[in-house]
């Protein structure tokens, strides 16, 4: 009777070996996800009045999450609009004189003429004919000089307002937008610190889709493909994980295999890496490993 217990026991556990060596598939590759991380940076030099992020929160592109100081802008500003102003003065002054030799030259044509007729009939003198018509001809030089200044205020009121719009645009500057949709990953500054122009404020990724890369040996390179489909293991409390991927990326390149790899054999092999696009619902992260089988 003790024999035949054992031998029930010994033939359910050799059963239950089996099934579990039958259920076990071994994956074609294995490799790590990561995200295409982006480090944004100061686009001006000052105090950070206000910096509103922490890490891990999402945020969208175009928010607006921080203020750099603007004192100093703010006021060159005003400086330029100043002299653009008193410049603009100068302008109505010189148009004022423009019209006045304007009306005088044309009173002077006015006289011309009726000498010209009074020429006709012996009545004027020919010197009063040259005279009025020399007083034209300084009349012209006048209003060409005048002309010449108009043309110069002008240029220097394109100057400033060229510079005008430089400060302008570095006060846009001031203002940190975010300029691509995220998760924080990392801060680097605070409220109340001096930073400048390309100094790291955050760093930040988009997480809603991982890329899993890995890589596969050449007598594989024929079955993957862009676009195939495949299953995604991870690690969990329950065990592994099932997730779908697409591959979206195969390099056209074979390399040698990743550091990682321990065993010498593994390290001088020629591999090529494969990109796999997988939909993240909160459970990756970066630099988690995890297993694929290439869907046939």
């Amino acid at each position: 009777m003790k024999y035949r217990k054992t031998l029930i026991l010994l033939v359910m556990t050799t059963g239950l070996m089996v099934s579990c060596n039958q259920e076990k598939v071994v994956p074609d590759a294995y490799g790590n996800f990561e995200a295409v991380e982006t480090t944004i940076s100061g686009e001006a030099n000052g105090r950070i009045l206000w910096l509103d992020i922490s890490e891990g929160e999402i945020l969208r592109k175009g928010d607006t999450i921080g203020l750099i100081d603007t004192t100093d802008l703010h006021y060159k500003r005003l400086q330029l609009i100043a002299q653009r102003s008193a410049i603009g003065s100068k302008s109505a002054n010189i148009n004022a004189q423009t019209a006045v030799f304007n009306q005088q030259k044309a009173n002077l044509i006015t006289d011309r003429k009726r000498i010209e007729n009074l020429l006709k009939e012996q009545a004027a003198t020919p010197k009063q004919y040259d005279d009025v018509t020399g007083a034209i001809e300084v009349i012209d030089r006048q209003i060409i000089s005048v002309n010449t200044q108009l043309s110069a205020i002008k240029d220097e009121i394109k100057a400033l307002d060229a510079q005008i719009s430089q400060v302008e645009e570095a006060l846009k500057r001031c203002h940190i937008i975010n300029p691509v949709e995220g998760t924080v990953l990392s801060r680097y500054a605070e409220t109340g610190e001096v930073t400048s122009f390309g100094k790291p404020l955050y760093k930040i990724a988009d997480l809603t889709t991982m890329d899993l890369r890995v890589y596969i040996s050449g007598n594989m390179l024929a079955e993957v493909k862009t676009g195939q489909k495949a299953k995604v293991f991870i690690d969990s409390a329950k065990g592994l994980s099932e997730m779908q991927g697409v591959v979206s990326w195969v390099s056209p390149t074979a390399e040698f295999t990743p550091k990682i790899i321990q065993t010498r054999e593994e390290r001088v092999s020629l591999v090529y890496a494969v990109k796999l696009s997988v939909e993240n619902d909160g459970r990756l992260k970066i630099a988690m490993p995890a297993e694929v089988i290439f869907v046939k």
